[in-house]
């Protein structure tokens, strides 16, 4: 049977083969003319459109913001932020490399800069508002330095000095036909520091005549009497003692507490006057007694010498007296002074004026010897002084005389800044350049020359193309020393913009005195400084190869008063830190505010080779470059934590000292919300510095690459929230209100101690509650304390 061609196909098929075929009928062609054309058109519109969007995102989130896009603040120009925008070139700083960085700041201080800065700074007298022409050489060096630079003014209220004088006066019987008894002078005080033909500054005719900054003007003749340090306490035994205070004169040794506040309690005790002396006793083993010669031919004090200074009450308002919270400008409301400072009398004088005086109370009221140990110790027993306490006798008296001129004058203050690429992340560094006499080679004119060694050796790193991450503002302030005047009144005006944008204030008053380093911190920084310690050598190389670290005997002190760091730490919340080395037990005698804090005591005996003022200048530089290079910022809020933990137990222990005052209910348990407070912030702050610790750590171990820009951005908005977390951190432990009695100082943690001044208080509300034996008030400031301590907390917390 045959087959044909259909019935050979099907018995072909299978089950692979298709149901359906396509059967070509006729050639393809197009739905649409110019098919290809329109297809190469959407594409490239496509592409286009893509292309622009990168573009756009690069553009705005690594290309850097034109000059004339900038805001002035303080002076100068500051570029503007713009939130969603990457800083340039983060997280690497431009042009140089960090390493690259710390070599330059570490090789460009120099001890014969330094020298030669030292010499021009202490050659003339440079009182406050009257050294306008040291802050204009000042500007014109940094901007020589390449970092531009300005000079904001204020108009301050304070005192100059017309006259004074100090005579012992003594009663002569009269004739027995004389009215009344005749009174002489026993003893005329110079109130002058010898002329050394050894210290060119010291003979200088322009030289500033002793006196008090802030003193008042008036003519007192009385009784005196020897009321040891004029510390709160001191007058406290002499009251328990019942020896009479009310319408005599205090005659006072320096130290202790602030000179301002000597005058302060003995003006609440009825007191009419004050005289304050240097006594060698405080010199430790560098004495004439002890067989070292005086100044100039050896390292004991001079005996002539005289410390100036203000008696401002410093620990309850620094800077201008008449504008408490607010900047000294032109046209602004001026307040009673009465809350800031004395309305009696008082002056300095040197140890030389005083032996007359101490020696006339010899025999008259009880002896320094049978008061507390606080009493002993008076350097002048070898001299012939018993330290009698008085008063003295009704046929003495001292008439002090001193005339001061009050005006409203204006102060400069410099400003530098070098713009970071994170403009609301800046760090401040500072040191005062005005001094009470012409010298001033240790304070504050050591720190000015290290300044101008570490602003040249920024300059240098900005020349060869460096571009900080964050801002640095320097600033070289003036009328620190009547009562940290130029610094507060700037951070009065320019309060918005730190509160939002500071990072820290680094402060170098007195640069070098001594071999000693010593260092005054807010713990969010303390670690920030021992890093920087580890990097520099010492000059004193006892040991092959030591650091400063290695020598430095490990003590942090508390933040109190004093320099120009209170009005950042203690009104504004921002972390400071104050720095220098410091004379040692057997190191010359440095004379503070003393016509001999000279250039000559300070190539004889202070720092003969400068290499202390170099390797100041090192350590600050680095301090700065650590704290303005590092994307995640280096502080640490774990010594916070600790340090909290410590004053808490240390209020406990003050609390428990006073036997006779009991809050109720056990002592222990009141601190019970407050313990509770910080052991979370412990918690808090240990899981804040971890989570920094781990975004700098893959920051570094990811090298993210530029098209994946949106893990970049991703970065550093997390680095940005912990920073922002650091930075704010210190501001929340400030009460608005402020401390009672004293609105001004801020910050519940830290404060100078009400009645001492220089020395820092810790959780102070609480303390002087306590020392002032006041149950609302201590209960009130633990309330007070627990809250905030609660809000940083919720700060370090919130997401």
């Amino acid at each position: 049977m045959g087959v044909d061609a259909g019935d050979e196909k099907c018995i072909m098929s299978d089950e692979r083969t298709p149901l359906i075929t396509v059967v070509q009928t006729r050639p393809h062609r197009d739905r649409y003319p110019h098919h290809r054309l329109r297809y190469v058109c959407t594409l490239f519109l496509s592409i286009s459109l893509f292309t622009g969007l990168i573009a756009a995102v690069l553009i705005l989130n690594f290309l850097p913001l034109g000059d004339d896009d900038s805001d002035t603040t303080a002076g100068l120009s500051t570029s503007r932020y713009l939130p969603g925008k990457l800083p340039d070139g983060w997280p690497n700083n431009r042009g140089l490399d960090y390493d690259s960085l710390v070599a330059i700041l570490k090789e460009t201080p120099d001890s014969e800069k330094a020298r030669e800065w030292s010499r021009y700074y202490t050659s003339g007298p440079h009182l406050a508002g009257k050294n306008l022409s040291q802050a204009i050489w000042t500007k014109e060096r940094w901007e020589e330095f390449g970092v531009a630079s300005t000079i904001v003014d204020y108009d301050v209220y304070i005192n100059y000095p017309k006259g004074h004088r100090l005579a012992l006066l003594e009663k002569e019987k009269g004739e027995k036909d004389a009215a009344e008894d005749q009174w002489k002078i026993k003893y005329e005080a110079s109130l002058e520091e010898d002329v050394l033909k050894e210290d060119a500054t010291s003979g200088l005719k322009d030289r500033v005549p002793t006196f008090h900054g802030y003193s008042a003007s008036g003519n007192v003749t009385a009784g005196y009497v020897f009321v040891n340090y004029g510390t709160y306490q001191d007058f406290e035994d002499l009251q328990a003692a019942n020896v009479p205070l009310e319408g005599k004169i205090a005659l006072v040794k320096y130290g202790g507490v602030f000179r301002g506040l000597k005058v302060k309690r003995a003006q609440e005790l009825g007191m009419v006057g004050a005289i304050i002396y240097t006594d060698p006793g405080d010199d430790g083993e560098v004495t004439e007694e002890n067989g070292y010669d005086t100044y100039p031919n050896g390292p004991a004090r001079q005996p002539s010498s005289v410390q100036r200074g203000s008696c401002q009450f410093l620990s309850f308002a620094p800077g201008d007296p008449t504008t408490p919270g607010y900047p000294s400008k032109p046209g602004a409301p001026r307040q009673d002074t009465s809350h800031a400072i004395p309305s009696i009398p008082s002056i300095p004088i040197s140890y030389q004026d005083a032996l007359p005086l101490l020696k006339a109370l010899n025999g008259h009221g009880p002896k320094a010897s049978s008061f507390s140990k606080s009493w002993h110790g008076g350097g002048l027993g070898y001299k012939g002084v018993d330290y009698n306490i008085g008063p003295s006798p009704d046929s003495l008296s001292l008439n002090l005389i001193n005339e001061q001129d009050y005006v409203t004058t204006p102060l400069w203050n410099v400003i530098g800044i070098i713009n970071g690429t994170i403009p609301d992340e800046i760090v401040v560094l500072g040191n005062h350049r005005d001094a009470w006499i012409a010298g001033g080679a240790g304070d504050p004119n050591s720190g000015s020359a290290a300044f101008n060694e570490l602003i040249r050796g920024f300059g240098i790193a900005t020349r060869a193309g460096w571009r900080p991450l964050r801002t640095i503002v320097f600033a070289s302030w003036d009328g620190e020393e009547y009562g940290l005047v130029g610094s507060t009144e700037w951070v009065e005006e320019y309060l918005p913009w730190l509160s939002a944008s500071t990072v820290a204030y680094l402060n170098v008053d007195v640069g070098t005195r001594g071999p000693d380093f010593k260092l005054t911190a807010a713990p969010l920084l303390e670690q920030v400084v021992i890093d920087a310690l580890e990097l520099v050598q010492s000059p004193n190389q006892t040991v092959p190869g030591q650091t400063v670290g290695d020598t430095w005997d490990k003590k942090i002190a508390t933040m109190g008063s004093g320099s120009d760091y209170t009005a950042f730490q203690d009104f504004a919340g921002i972390p400071s830190i104050d720095m220098g080395f410091r004379a040692s037990g057997n190191s010359p005698v440095y004379h503070y505010h003393s016509n001999y804090d000279s250039f000559t005591w300070m190539e004889r005996y202070g720092d003969p080779d400068f290499l202390y003022h170099e390797t100041i200048a090192k350590i600050w530089a680095l301090v700065a470059a650590k704290l303005v290079e590092t994307p995640v910022l280096q502080l640490s809020a774990t010594r916070y934590a600790e340090g909290l933990r410590r004053y808490v137990e240390s209020v406990k222990t003050k609390l428990d000292s006073e036997s006779s005052f009991d809050l109720g209910d056990g002592n222990n348990e009141i601190f019970d919300a407050l313990d509770t407070a910080v052991d979370r912030f412990h918690f808090a702050a240990t899981l804040h510095d971890g989570t920094a610790a781990a975004l700098l750590q893959q920051l570094y171990d990811n090298d993210i690459p530029w098209w994946k820009f949106w893990e970049k951005i991703q970065l550093y908005y997390a680095i940005r929230r912990i920073n922002t977390k650091y930075k704010l951190l210190e501001r929340k432990f400030l009460y608005a209100e402020g401390l009672d009695g004293r609105p001004w100082f801020k910050h519940v943690v830290f404060a100078p101690g009400k009645w001492t001044g220089y020395a820092g208080a810790t959780f102070p509300g609480i303390v002087e509650a306590i020392e002032e034996k006041d149950a609302v008030a201590a209960l009130k400031w633990i309330g007070i304390a627990t809250g905030v301590v609660e809000g940083a907390v919720e700060w370090l917390e919130e997401d």
